[in-house]
């Protein structure tokens, strides 16, 4: 059963993970940037600061921080969106780091996808590792759900033995534990490609509660077989249930694996829907078509709607169309955390509409 914690909790949810900074061009391609936003983001990050600042929450985040100016920038951001941080410090040399890693990733536009890039040169997440924290007194105080994902995995060596680590106490404690597969190619490649992303990731998947991934992140991150037969339609769920099947039997203590579906026609227009297998049972959320500001973060956005949904004791038919609903209200923001409000998520996930609002 994923039995969650109805006590009195310290903290709703937890993530641990590294935060960066993206530079966002906007719909301009970086070789002909002359501006940009800030975003302060992180794959595990992001999830804690939308159930903070959309759904209401008590999140925190276990990350490292660089005393210089760009973690000065970070922290504050931090800050806003309401989650608690634990910090493992880092002081900058003021040349060489360790650095806020950053990340470069244009809108795209129409036949023009997004291009993504980074720099995470001497990055001070990558640098973090087991007995950076604390955890008999961070779980002492209370955690319902602990979280944590692929993209921090793909750090270091010490990267994942931290979130095993971290994921171990977490059980101890009674707190559910999720991970998102978050399978990214770029990253694994040069620290020994799709086999260690492999021993990896299924090492982690050992301890987890609740599975997040696509298609791709459970035949590239897990090495699960995909479809004998190519899907009609990339919103065709139930070839994506038979690959979770195989997930389950490889690995029985999941009990929950969700994802989003995804159509994507142009940059700016895709279909979105999403999928829930929970102890058995299998929930298939609307479908809709989106019309994309910036599709940085969306999945994120669908993780928190749902967990949020599973924490607050709502159906599991609830919960996915509230992270469904979620992860389409944040593609129409600019950034990769949450600007919606839980008033306008719940009127979606009941089939609310773009009318005016007078």
């Amino acid at each position: 059963m994923l039995s969650i914690r109805k006590d009195e909790c310290a903290l709703d949810f937890l993530s641990l993970g590294a935060l960066v900074h993206r530079l966002d061009p906007g719909v301009y391609p970086f070789r002909k940037a002359r501006a940009f936003n800030v975003h302060v983001s992180g794959g595990e990050y992001n999830v804690a600061a939308n159930l903070a600042d959309c759904f209401g929450f008590k999140t925190g985040i276990a990350t490292a921080m660089v005393n210089y100016g760009i973690g000065e920038l970070v922290q504050a951001r931090v800050r806003e969106m309401g989650v608690t941080p634990f910090y493992k410090w880092f002081e900058h040399d003021g040349v060489r780091g360790p650095n806020i890693a950053t990340v470069y990733s244009d809108r795209g536009q129409g036949v023009r996808p997004p291009v993504v890039f980074y720099n995470r040169a001497n990055e001070a997440g990558a640098q973090l590792k087991p007995g950076d924290f604390d955890w008999k007194k961070i779980f002492s105080a209370g955690v319902r759900w602990f979280h944590s994902g692929g993209i921090f995995a793909a750090l270091s060596e010490t990267t994942s033995e931290l979130i095993v680590e971290g994921m171990q106490a977490a059980r101890a404690s009674g707190a559910i534990n999720s991970f998102d597969l978050n399978y990214r190619a770029k990253l694994w490649t040069p620290i020994g490609g799709l086999e260690k992303a492999q021993k990896v990731l299924r090492g982690i998947t050992a301890n987890v509660d609740a599975l997040i991934g696509n298609e791709e992140d459970l035949q590239m991150g897990l090495g699960i077989k995909g479809p004998e037969v190519a899907a009609k339609s990339k919103l065709d769920a139930d070839q994506f249930f038979n690959m979770i099947e195989r997930v389950v039997k490889e690995f029985p203590n999941i009990k929950m694996v969700a994802t989003t579906l995804r159509e994507v026609h142009s940059s700016n227009r895709h279909d979105w829907g999403a999928v829930l297998w929970l102890e058995g049972e299998r929930f298939v959320s609307p479908t809709c078509r989106l019309d994309v500001l910036d599709r940085i973060g969306g999945g994120d956005g669908f993780a928190s709607g749902l967990i949020y949904g599973l924490i607050a004791g709502k159906s599991p038919e609830q919960a996915i169309r509230l992270g469904w609903a979620h992860g389409a209200l944040l593609t129409s923001f600019p950034g990769d955390v949450t600007m919606a409000k839980l008033s306008e998520v719940e009127a979606f996930a009941k089939g609310g509409s773009a009318r005016v609002q007078r």
